[in-house]
């Protein structure tokens, strides 16, 4: 009797894991032609370039068109414009920013999708400069402007990186521009965590990767979170050790603030206190966090403005994360 059963329920069960695999395809369908109907008129100043261009007799209309970057006298510019090493760092990004088109287009498709999860956001006019490889300002995001510092995107192996380290050079190529700009909104819509524990941090980062989940859905992880290839297969295939370390020294409502350079803030390695450490990537305390989100929204009929506000605590119990073998 249990084999007739159960010779009925399989064929309902697999029937129904078909309707709901459609269903979400059809959703995803759905949304995706939503978003590409969303209007996008992206206004784009290559500011570098014409002022690369300019010379001294341009300076007015310049100031006149760019009035909030002209703070300084107009000595400081002209000085500028005859510097020998300015000179040459505005000929190497004109020469590898000759066209802005592809990234013009991912531009395009971040902000569209910014617009329909956000419709009030108000899509800022973007302007290219250069800011001397000030890698830590590479994306200045404001209410109406965003500034992308173009010789940032050289690529790793471009002599002006030559004293980095080489965690940071990898990320200083193109592929990585609309992700940064991408990390830029989500600091503006991720809170900041009010508990100080180790895993209010790693959800906090964590929420800010699953923003980029959704606003860039065909852009693999990598871009995300700025790894290599060979970084992002060792945090996958070792996520359950991880965790399972930090469970064991009890980490996760540690307010130890020594945890976050050890695991959150950008770096060589991570560290563990082991031998494998070197052969790890940095951030991975950010990876986890991304990997609890994740298995939250999976497993919770949330939407990503409520995920935002919503405590780490919460998100982490509701999850029922389980970190891959």
């Amino acid at each position: 009797m249990y084999c007739k059963i159960l010779a009925k329920v399989k064929p309902i069960f697999i029937l129904l894991s078909v309707f709901v695999i459609l269903s979400s395809c059809n959703d995803s369908d759905k949304v995706a032609k939503e978003i590409a109907a969303v209007p996008m008129d992206l206004k784009i100043a290559r500011f570098d370039r014409e002022f690369a261009s300019s010379g001294e007799e341009g300076l007015p209309g310049l100031r006149k068109m760019y009035p909030y970057l002209f703070p300084a006298p107009d000595s400081v510019w002209i000085a500028k414009m005859n510097d020998s090493l300015q000179i040459e760092l505005f000929q190497e990004v004109g020469n590898a920013f000759r066209s802005f088109e592809d990234e013009e287009e991912g531009l395009e498709q971040l902000f569209k999708h910014i617009k329909y999860y956000f419709p009030e956001y108000t899509v800022p006019k973007v302007i290219t400069v250069t800011n001397d490889v000030d890698y830590n300002n590479r994306i200045i995001l404001t209410d109406s402007l965003l500034f992308i510092s173009l010789d940032n995107y050289l690529g790793p192996e471009h002599k002006y990186y030559g004293g980095f380290q080489r965690y940071i050079a990898h990320t200083l190529d193109r592929n990585y521009l609309v992700s940064d700009v991408a990390s830029s909104f989500a600091k503006q819509v991720v809170p900041r965590p009010r508990e100080r524990t180790f895993l209010a941090r790693m959800i906090y980062f964590g929420k800010e990767l699953y923003i980029k989940d959704v606003l860039m859905p065909n852009v693999d992880d990598r871009k995300k979170i700025g790894y290599s290839q060979e970084d992002l297969d060792w945090a996958f295939a070792n996520e359950e050790p991880m965790w399972r370390n930090f469970i064991e020294n009890e980490y996760l409502y540690s307010t130890d603030n020594k945890l976050n350079q050890r695991f959150l803030e950008p770096a060589p390695f991570s560290k563990f206190g082991l031998e494998l450490d070197n052969e790890s990537p940095g951030k991975l305390g950010r990876f986890v966090g991304w990997q609890i989100v994740r298995a939250f929204m999976e497993n919770n009929d949330v939407d990503v403005k409520q995920l935002m506000t919503m405590p780490a605590e919460e998100i982490f119990k509701k999850s029922n994360y389980k970190p891959r073998n």
